[in-house]
C-alpha cells in the first residue's frame, strides 16, 4: 500500500464525485481499488512551516463505486507521502509558479509531473523544442512582427501562453478587418507575449491527442473533433470525440518527443497533433480522455497508467 496526495484543481475539487471526465476521477478511483491511501488539496492548501512543506488535505474514500472525501482537512507533512501527483489546471499564474516553489523543499516522494519541470516547460512556446516537428511559428508581443507573420502566412492562430483547453485561441486570415484589435487585445498593446503559429487547415478535421508516459507513446489515440461553430475542439462530448491511428512515422517522432520529456522530469504529458504537426505539449494536467478511450477501445487505461506510476514511486524510494 502506498500514501498519494493528488495536488487538483479548485473547481475539480467542488465537482469532485461524479467527474468521469477527468483523468484524475480515474486515477484516483483505481488507486483506492488497489487498496492505496489517497489524499487530494488544492494550491492555496500548501504550505512551507521552515523549511518543511505540508498539505492541509481531505481523504477520499469509495463507495458504491464512486470517489468521495471526508469532509474533515488534515495537515500532513508532503515528504510523509510515497507518490504525488501535482495536477492543478492553468492559467500557470503567479499563484502557480509559487505552488511549484513549494515542491523545492520535497525530498522524498515522487513527484509527477516534476513541479520544476512544469515550472520550466510552458506548453506553447516550450513545444519548440520540437520545431522540425511544428508549423511556421513566433513568440511575440510585437504588432508589426505578427501582421509580416501574417502577411507571409496568409491564415495563422494566436494563442496565450499560459492557458488550457483553448481558452482565448484566435483565428486571423489575412484581410480580416478585425486585425489590428485582435492581435492588440491578444498582446495587451503590445505587452504580453504570444504564440503566433500557421494555421493548419487540417485541424478542420480534428487534431488528435498523442499521450506520453514515461518515455513511450501510448498505442491509444483519439481525434478532437472541432464543433460547428468554432474551428477548434472546445466542447469535452462524446460526439467529437474519435479513435484515431499514429502513423509509423508519427509513432517515431512522438517516441522521441517522449523521451526528452521524460528526461526533464515530465512523464506524462499529451501531445496535440494536426497532419503530423505538434500545436502543443500539455504537461501541467494532462487529460488522458480515459473515459473515451476506454469505450473505444475496450480497455481499463486507467489500470496501465497507475501501474506505471506505483512501479515508478517504489523504484525511487
Amino acid at each position: 500500500m502506498q500514501k498519494v496526495l493528488f495536488i487538483i484543481d479548485k473547481l475539480e475539487l467542488k465537482y469532485f464525485e461524479f467527474n468521469q471526465l477527468v483523468t484524475n476521477f480515474w486515477l484516483i478511483k483505481e488507486l483506492l481499488e488497489r487498496n492505496n491511501e489517497v489524499y487530494i488539496t488544492t494550491i492555496p492548501n500548501l504550505l512551507l512551516r521552515g523549511d518543511i512543506a505540508y498539505a492541509k488535505c481531505y481523504e477520499s474514500f469509495l463507495y458504491e463505486n464512486n470517489i468521495f472525501y471526508k469532509d474533515v482537512k488534515v495537515e500532513k507533512e508532503i515528504n510523509g507521502f510515497d507518490l504525488v501527483l501535482f495536477r492543478p489546471d492553468p492559467p500557470v499564474d503567479i499563484d502557480y509558479i509559487n505552488a511549484t516553489y513549494i515542491f523545492d523543499f520535497v525530498t522524498k516522494p515522487r513527484v509527477v509531473n516534476e513541479p520544476a519541470a512544469i515550472r520550466d516547460f510552458n506548453e506553447k512556446l516550450h513545444s519548440v523544442y520540437f520545431k522540425n516537428l511544428m508549423a511556421e511559428n513566433i513568440v511575440t508581443a510585437s504588432l508589426s512582427d505578427i501582421e509580416k507573420f501574417l502577411a507571409i502566412n496568409k491564415q495563422i492562430v494566436l494563442k496565450p501562453l499560459n492557458r488550457c483547453f483553448g481558452s482565448g485561441v484566435m483565428y486571423l486570415y489575412e484581410g480580416d478587418p478585425n486585425t489590428r484589435t485582435i492581435i492588440n487585445t491578444m498582446t495587451n498593446n503590445e505587452t504580453t507575449l504570444v504564440m503566433v503559429q500557421k494555421f493548419i487547415p487540417g485541424v478542420k478535421r480534428g487534431d488528435k491527442r498523442v499521450l506520453t508516459l514515461g518515455d513511450k507513446v501510448l498505442k491509444y489515440c483519439i481525434k478532437k473533433l472541432p464543433t460547428a461553430d468554432d474551428f477548434k475542439f472546445n466542447t469535452h462530448n462524446d460526439n467529437y470525440i474519435t479513435s484515431a491511428e499514429l502513423t509509423d512515422e508519427e509513432f517515431k517522432n512522438f517516441s522521441e518527443v517522449a523521451e526528452s520529456l521524460n528526461s526533464k522530469g515530465i512523464c506524462m504529458a499529451g501531445l496535440d497533433v494536426i497532419d503530423g504537426k505538434i500545436i502543443e505539449v500539455n504537461v501541467t494536467s494532462p487529460c488522458y480522455f480515459i473515459k473515451e478511450i476506454n469505450k473505444l477501445y475496450n480497455v481499463e487505461l486507467e489500470k496501465e497508467i497507475c501501474e506505471f506510476l506505483l512501479t515508478r514511486s517504489l523504484l525511487s524510494l
